[in-house]
């Protein structure tokens, strides 16, 4: 069982799902299943923000370093799985956003991996 991360006065929890898959299973989900999770997730006012992205040979990376902007075409690092998309959802705690996670179409090819979102702390 995983600790509940509550905001202040018990408000449910940001957690961004970051969807990964592999190059040979970038397709495995047609948009029509996606857009039922989407419509499920509205309905239970747990989705706030989601997206799929393009293909990672699409990708730009930025880097600033002593000042100087560097774009370099593609992703930062090669890695097996590659960033597919996002869901930003809305749920009580971990546990909550675990099982909202296992519902995205994508787990069963991929993999989903759960953040809790971190507010910035700015003085007034």
């Amino acid at each position: 069982m995983h600790r509940p991360a509550r905001r202040n006065g018990g408000a449910p929890v940001k957690y961004l799902c970051l969807v990964y898959l592999d190059a040979e299973r970038w397709a495995a989900c047609s948009d029509a299943e996606c857009a039922d999770c989407v419509r499920q997730l509205v309905e239970g006012k747990r989705l706030v923000a989601g997206e799929p992205l393009h293909p990672v040979h699409t990708a730009t990376t930025v880097r600033v370093r002593n000042g100087e902007v560097t774009v370099c075409d593609g992703p930062f690092a090669e890695t097996h799985e590659m960033l597919a998309g996002f869901y930003l959802v809305e749920a009580r705690d971990l546990n909550e956003a675990i099982q909202i996670a296992s519902r995205i179409p994508p787990a069963k090819h991929g993999s989903i991996e759960v953040r809790p979102v971190r507010e910035l702390q700015v003085a007034p």
